[in-house]
């Protein structure tokens, strides 16, 4: 697990690179993608579980 000094070498690495403007809307988007890939596995989870239903009421 990363320590606090690796964590701030690699926040200053990003401000260097990306600069200060645009690492609020890199982790913007970042955030987004995050939140639709959590939405999606979470349907994806919930469609299982409604074929496991279906499928202990067919039988």
């Amino acid at each position: 697990m990363p320590g606090i000094g690796s964590m701030v070498v690699i926040g200053a690495a990003a401000l260097l690179i990306f600069g200060p403007k645009k690492l609020p809307e890199l982790g913007r988007a970042a955030g987004d993608t995050l939140r639709e890939f959590k939405n999606s596995t979470k349907g994806l989870a919930e469609d299982d579980e409604e074929r496991t239903e279906d499928n202990k009421e067919s039988k």
